[in-house]
């Protein structure tokens, strides 16, 4: 091993983390930390709701619940380690250790990316056309683009992970992020990562550019369908539906493209943090209260189920 033989590969790495132990910093972490619970209770309680309600059984909800599942496990995957890190004043972390961080971490970003596209398709078909909506969206239909965008993200996050941490890794173990993310782990390889770095932009091609063209196209015919509705309340109730949604692929895909489709000589670790903050933790704190507090039939389930608390009861008696 030629490429190592005046330098000593490292075993492994030491995340910089998100934030210093100045009081500005801590008042940020606090904050990071109300907004977990807030992401862990709010996709929660729409998971249940969607379980038992009956009056959230359709597609849309469907896809829904699989979108708080996926957000749940994605905060869960970085903000827990980034808080031990900070709280016990270390950063350490195996290769091992990073390589799962980079698979798991890639997997839901993948489903998610799909799941989206397969959301905006599924409000594509209940407004532009109604009378096919239960055929074409079926059960089985939708228990199909669930396994696909498990699959599709599964196979991301597998490619990646192996082959970033086949790179050789000498000199500095310190990685400038909040968690193990590819491109700034690949800052640390002493081989030339330019072919991988090419590959990678394929594959995001593939997982952002893909489904943000379906969930364009569909969102584009949505709105020529809703501005030739004739009632007022289905056009009102159709925007607020579907701007909802836009509202969390712009958030979502925005910071994704930024941070996976840019060249490596323009990555800068201080906006990489605060831009990876985007969608590792505030979309998921936000996709439930959006969907939630603009939707009618959602906040029914949810007085529906305070009022069977017995704490709830008289107050919504």
């Amino acid at each position: 091993m030629a490429w190592a033989s005046n330098q000593t590969l490292i075993s492994h790495f030491v995340l910089l983390g998100l934030f210093s132990r100045s009081p500005l910093h801590l008042f940020l972490f606090s904050i990071i930390m109300v907004m977990f619970l807030v992401a862990l209770s709010g996709n929660g309680l729409m998971i249940l709701l969607i379980l038992t309600d009956s009056r959230l059984q359709s597609p849309m909800y469907f896809f829904l619940s699989w979108l708080s599942l996926m957000d749940l496990m994605l905060i869960s995957t970085i903000v827990p380690r980034m808080a031990a890190d900070f709280l016990m004043g270390r950063g350490s972390i195996s290769f091992t250790g990073c390589g799962l961080q980079i698979l798991f971490f890639l997997t839901l970003l993948g489903d998610e990316c799909f799941l989206l596209a397969f959301m905006a398709y599924d409000r594509y078909v209940a407004i532009s056309n109604p009378l096919r909506y239960s055929v074409v969206m079926s059960r089985r239909v939708c228990w199909l683009m669930v396994a696909g965008s498990w699959l599709f993200g599964l196979v991301d996050g597998l490619i990646q992970a192996v082959f970033t941490l086949r790179f050789p890794y000498c000199g500095s173990q310190e990685i400038d992020h909040f968690f193990c993310e590819v491109p700034a782990v690949l800052k640390l390889a002493c081989a030339d990562t330019s072919l991988y770095e090419t590959m990678i932009y394929v594959c995001c091609v593939l997982m952002l550019l893909l489904p943000f063209s379906v969930i364009s196209a569909s969102y584009l015919r949505i709105l020529v369908t809703v501005l030739h509705m004739r009632s007022a309340e289905g056009r009102q109730k159709a925007f607020a539906t579907c701007s909802s949604h836009m509202m969390v692929v712009s958030l979502f895909y925005g910071a994704a493209m930024i941070t996976y489709m840019r060249p490596q000589a323009y990555h800068s670790s201080k906006q990489d943090k605060v831009v990876s903050a985007f969608y590792t933790m505030i979309t998921p704190m936000l996709n439930p209260l959006i969907y939630s507090l603009r939707n009618k039939e959602v906040t029914g389930a949810l007085r529906k189920l305070l009022g069977k608390c017995p704490c709830g009861g008289g107050a919504l008696g």
